[in-house]
């Protein structure tokens, strides 16, 4: 089983890299949100690895941190989502943001992933929901503490940064959005609901 590959970028384009590693150049399946977070051609990177292998050839699905990872396990876990599904899903939502999908029934926004439809969805947030409940917590933690990617600051309950995000799902967008577009808003410490909610959809639109 190949963990991990420690080695040279040799190429990159949308959803898929090679890198050198030992001589070899391994060709690694990655979701197209990672490839702008990708070094430069030449330079050194660690990729974390799934190995599969089909009747019909092995492949190799690569990751930038472990967690990631362990998110397409538990994707292909699913019934009727098979590695391509479980890395467009990721090529859409990152691993936060999909927990919060699950958690929240938003099949909505994972449904967004090409090749991945309603009932899809719908049977990944049942299967999953249960299992991801414990960790939105700490995914909620990482991001309301300013440490997490795209965190703005704390959410908490009842505040008017919550109503802001409850507004903005009355509008039609979906939570994973609401709440990814409050955190990027800038308003002042007390600012209101409404003003709040000014600022993210400038953000969302």
């Amino acid at each position: 089983m190949i963990s991990y590959i420690h080695g040279i970028l040799a190429e990159k384009e949308d959803g898929y890299i090679v890198v050198e590693a030992g001589g070899v150049g391994y060709g690694i399946n990655v979701p197209v949100s990672v490839i702008p977070q990708l070094p430069t051609i030449g330079e050194e990177l660690r990729i974390y690895t799934h190995y599969s292998v089909r009747e019909d050839g092995q492949t190799l699905y690569g990751f930038l941190f472990r967690e990631d990872r362990e998110m397409f396990r538990r994707l292909i876990s699913v019934n009727g989502v098979g590695p391509k599904g479980a890395l467009s899903i990721l090529s859409v939502l990152g691993p936060d943001d999909l927990r919060l999908a699950i958690v929240t029934g938003d099949s909505r926004s994972i449904s967004r992933a090409p090749g991945i439809g309603q009932k899809t969805a719908q049977r990944v947030i049942l299967d999953l929901k249960d299992k991801l409940g414990s960790e939105l917590t700490e995914a909620e933690l990482r991001l309301g503490d300013g440490k997490g990617p795209g965190a703005e600051g704390a959410l908490p309950s009842g505040s008017a940064a919550a109503e802001a995000i409850d507004a903005l799902t009355v509008l039609g967008y979906t939570r994973v959005e609401a709440g990814r577009a409050v955190r990027k808003a800038e308003y002042p410490e007390g600012a209101s609901t409404e003003e709040i909610l000014r600022q993210a959809l400038r953000i969302i639109k």
